[in-house]
């Protein structure tokens, strides 16, 4: 994941322009908060990304934390909710040492693609032995294996037609072919799963998942599963 990390930690181009980039994080928001049963909930966002709307989600919860391991990034989010009792910013490794049973919800949206097989491991492992026996975990934005980068692109548009940044849509395909992002693609190519073979492995890490009939965010072409824990 260290590529991606990289890049997400840079002056990157995956948004189309801010138009773009709050719509998407208001939809992320938006949706995880109908996830929160109680006001006293204790809500993990595992590589949580800009969360520029994470307000939406702390406003439903009793502490929100937003995990982000690229490290200038979360720098700029401890900044951006410095003001707000809430929210705290950490690493994956403080994840990591999380107490037992301590959480009620974790999400972890659009990320188990860009994983290695041992770091979907380490997270998994985790996010079951953290999670209460009552928690949901709730993995979002997986990519079918006979998904593309056209379905990708058509998305995009139909996103940028409903919320008024076509034109930069547009744009931003024809920028996104020339950037660095097209060649760490390339390079590390995007992890993906069938349904049984998602359901299979949050299986095997203790979990009983469900798949969602909509995925979390604008793209209906990728999938949600929601898994309460599984007791052998």
């Amino acid at each position: 994941m260290s590529a991606w990390i990289n890049l997400f930690d840079s002056k990157h181009t995956i948004y189309a322009n801010a138009r773009h980039r709050n719509a998407h994080f208001k939809l992320i928001a938006n949706d995880i908060a109908r996830y929160i049963r109680s006001e006293d909930s204790i809500v993990l966002d595992f590589s949580s990304g800009e969360a520029i709307s994470a307000n939406i989600v702390s406003d439903s919860c009793a502490q929100l934390f937003l995990a982000e391991p690229a490290p200038c990034l979360r720098g700029v989010i401890k900044k951006r909710f410095d003001n707000n009792k809430k929210i705290k910013v950490v690493s994956l490794k403080e994840v990591y040492s999380m107490p037992d049973n301590s959480i009620d919800l974790v999400v972890m949206h659009s990320v188990a693609q860009y994983m290695t097989n041992s770091e979907i491991k380490l997270a998994l492992t985790n996010i079951r032995r953290i999670l209460r026996s009552s928690g949901i975990f709730i993995i979002g934005d997986i990519i079918h294996p006979k998904s593309n980068v056209i379905i990708d692109a058509l998305d995009l548009l139909y996103f940028g037609l409903e919320e008024g940044f076509l034109l930069a849509a547009i744009f931003s395909l024809v920028r996104t072919y020339f950037s660095s992002y097209r060649k760490i693609r390339r390079e590390n190519s995007l992890a993906s799963y069938t349904d049984e073979e998602i359901k299979d492995k949050l299986s095997r890490y203790g979990f009983k998942p469900i798949k969602e009939s909509r995925n979390l965010g604008h793209n209906q072409y990728r999938s949600t599963f929601i898994s309460s824990i599984k007791y052998f």
